[in-house]
């Protein structure tokens, strides 16, 4: 049988992913965290014979290793970055697989400084899952598979929620160190541009959200899409503003800040942007997009999708559960380190987010200039 501890599992992103894989594969859940009081709270709340509790500490190296004893996958969805060397180690120490739901370039450092060690023990490391980082290369993969070549295939993400009730936590905190690392780069006529280089483009997401002005924004996971795609001449990622007000005001000053007082600033600053992103307005609607172009039968085509969902942490966690139920099946369960994007199947990845509650639109399109 095999078993997934979820670290961080009684969090927003942790409690969907449970209710997912408990309602979507045969996989044993083991709620984790710092916190066994809450971990038991929420595992009694899900009643459920395959469902149990363990008390996880993601600093404390010994915690994790009795933790981690008799799992299959540690499936990292706390704000633990900080401490990833840490648990990256405890789980190849434990000859447990990973996947997590961060994005973070100590992370990322942390991974790949282990490398040879995981691909010596025959692990499976899969990282940057999620919505993005996550699916916008599963997005240009699942155009690539609707065309017979790709010229172009560019993503945009939309963000909408309603974040009055939601309380500020450390995983906000984590995002805004994402910025103090904030790459804009896309890959544009067969060449990346400057990480600095900011693009502008204008994306339309359909019904309920309409054309948005969006901006550059570079994830790892995109920088295998040339090689994958040797036709590929433009492909990167681009994302909506929240409102006019983060936009113009909050924003330039949030990054100004946090160049000044990189470290002091992450809290009140990041505190900040979360209550200008509190100030938007329904409909609350998390969406994300692929617009591709290329040939197909000796002709020139066009393709796109739209994934959305009313909540954010639904739109996480949905991608994570479905490709986890090719990994249960072993269809995508590769050894070494590898990003969710890239290791996915993305036409049934799609196919069982749809039918996990996720809206899946797709046509030739009109592409967007």
């Amino acid at each position: 049988m095999t078993t997934i501890l979820i670290l961080g599992g009684y969090g927003y992103t942790g409690k969907p992913l449970a209710k997912h894989l408990l309602a979507h594969t045969g996989a044993d859940i083991i709620i984790s965290g710092r916190n066994l009081q809450k971990a038991q709270s929420f595992a009694d709340e899900l009643n459920h014979p395959r469902v149990t509790a363990r008390l996880a500490n993601a600093a404390d190296y010994a915690s994790l290793s009795h933790a981690l004893h008799g799992v299959t996958l540690c499936l990292v969805a706390a704000p633990t970055a900080h401490h990833a060397g840490t648990v990256i180690r405890a789980c190849i120490d434990s000859r447990v697989d990973y996947l997590d739901v961060q994005f973070s370039t100590k992370k990322l450092e942390a991974l790949h400084a282990a490398q040879d060690e995981i691909e010596k023990a025959g692990l499976c490391f899969i990282t940057e899952a999620g919505y993005h980082p996550g699916l916008p290369s599963a997005l240009i993969r699942y155009a690539a598979a609707k065309l017979d070549g790709l010229e172009s295939a560019v993503t945009a993400g939309f963000i909408n929620m309603n974040m009055q009730d939601l309380p500020y936590t450390e995983a906000v905190d984590e995002l805004m160190e994402g910025f103090l690392d904030y790459q804009a780069q896309v890959y544009k006529n067969g060449a990346w541009t400057k990480p600095s280089a900011w693009e502008m483009r204008e994306f339309d997401f359909g019904s309920g959200i309409g054309k948005r002005m969006c901006y550059s924004m570079f994830f790892e996971e995109l920088r295998g899409m040339p090689g994958m795609f040797p036709t590929l001449k433009d492909t990167g990622f681009y994302i909506a503003g929240w409102n006019w007000f983060s936009d113009l005001i909050i924003t330039p000053m949030v990054l100004i800040g946090l160049k000044i007082a990189p470290k002091r600033g992450i809290r009140p600053l990041g505190r900040l942007m979360w209550w200008a992103m509190g100030r938007n307005k329904p409909p609350y609607i998390v969406a994300i997009k692929v617009e591709a172009k290329g040939w197909k039968n000796g002709q020139p085509a066009q393709f796109e999708a739209r994934i959305a969902h009313s909540d954010g942490y639904e739109l996480t966690a949905i991608p994570v559960a479905a490709y986890l139920r090719q990994y249960l099946d072993g269809t995508a369960h590769p050894c070494g380190i590898h990003m969710m994007g890239h290791a996915a199947e993305p036409v049934r990845l799609l196919k069982d987010m749809q039918m996990m509650g996720v809206e899946v639109i797709e046509s030739p399109g009109r592409l967007s200039t």
